[in-house]
Formats: C-alpha cells, sequence, structure tokens
C-alpha cells in the first residue's frame, strides 16, 4: 500500500497564500509569489490531463514527474474546491476527494472527477487509499493537512519553500493539536526558485 503524502509551495514564513483568497482573488493578495517557480524554468511539464503546462526547473522536473508517477488520488478542501471553481472539471490529480460538509449536487453525478466526502478526514483517507492502492494519496490543502496530523494519518510531508516572506495569509501549520512531532530528513532538493524538502514522520 503506498503512503499518505502531503505536498504543497509555502513561503519561509509559513503561509500557503495571501490573505483574502477567494474564488475572485484565488491565490490571496500577492499569492502569485509562491508560485512564480512554476514558469521561470525551461522544461515543460504537466500534472494532469487538461491542467496548465508548468515551465520549471530540470531539478524541479525529475522531483516532480517522480512524484507525479506516484500519486494515485488526491484529497481537497471544499474551499479550495469552491477557489479554483472545480478546476473546470480537471482537477490536478485524478481521482479526486473533496472533503466537504454541503456537498455540490451539480458535480454529483456518473462519470464526476470528484467523490464528495462528508464524514471525516478519516473516511477520505480510506477510500483513497482504496482507490491508490500501492500508490500514493496526496493532501494538498492546508486544512486537509491540518486535519490528517490531527488523526495521525501523514507519513511524509513534501514542501516546497520559496524565499519570500509573505507576512500574512493561509498558515499551512494551524489548527494542530498534535504532541511534538519528531522528523526524519528524506533530501533537501536545491532548485532555481524553490527549495524542495522532504520528512517522513517518526512513528512512536
Amino acid at each position: 500500500m503506498g503512503k499518505v503524502v502531503f505536498n504543497m509551495t509555502i513561503s519561509i514564513d509559513g503561509f500557503v497564500s495571501g490573505p483574502n483568497d477567494n474564488p475572485e482573488n484565488g491565490l490571496g493578495d500577492g499569492g502569485e509569489r509562491l508560485f512564480n517557480w512554476y514558469f521561470g524554468g525551461d522544461t515543460e511539464i504537466r500534472p494532469s490531463q487538461g491542467t496548465p503546462t508548468l515551465k520549471v526547473s530540470a531539478q524541479s522536473a525529475a522531483l516532480l514527474n517522480a512524484a507525479f508517477k506516484r500519486y494515485g488520488a488526491g484529497i481537497w478542501g471544499r474551499k479550495t474546491f469552491d477557489i479554483a471553481h472545480g478546476w473546470g472539471g480537471h482537477p490536478p490529480g485524478s481521482p479526486a476527494f473533496v472533503l466537504t460538509h454541503a456537498v455540490p449536487t451539480e458535480w454529483v453525478y456518473e462519470g464526476s472527477p470528484f467523490t464528495f466526502v462528508s464524514d471525516g478526514i478519516e473516511s477520505a483517507v480510506r477510500q483513497a487509499r482504496t482507490v491508490a492502492g500501492d500508490n500514493d494519496v496526496v493532501l494538498c490543502t492546508a486544512s486537509v493537512l491540518q486535519q490528517a496530523l490531527n488523526a495521525g494519518l501523514v507519513d511524509e510531508l513534501h514542501l516546497d519553500v520559496v524565499p519570500v516572506l509573505m507576512g500574512q495569509g493561509v498558515r499551512l501549520f494551524d489548527q494542530l493539536r498534535v504532541t511534538p512531532q519528531d522528523l526524519e530528513i528524506v533530501h533537501v532538493i536545491a532548485a532555481p526558485g524553490v527549495t524542495h524538502l522532504c520528512y517522513r514522520l517518526l512513528r512512536r
């Protein structure tokens, strides 16, 4: 069975978007600074069918392509789903599970790219792992990570750290109820505009 991993771009001071993020201002005020490295390189990659082509450095491309091959399912929060307008029906990773308290009925139909989960993070991870099989389940939003960490469900953290201080916005490690948790460094890869960090959570 694959791992449950988290992957997201963050600022040096731990923010994943700017303030005032909403469907009309998806990355929040100034949040585009976090993703300049997606378009500043000379190597093209496409996360999945229907998603925009990225242009990153060769170092980042090798790492991301290897990660994409391991991903078997993704879990998002409802806020991100709404901000992204459902990615136009082409989520950046599929099968896609969305945690929500209210299922958007317009996306519920045979062949929908989304499975909506309203009974908690444990259920979402269980369903995603069943679909992913030997591949990894990737947690894709801050709120989902926080819930999964609180429930002890995360195996690895993959953080793409960009050299910027945001000062305010959406914090990655908010709402945590965990006791001190030791992690093991898996890799540190420096690339133009970003440093890729991977940590493995150590089980007691």
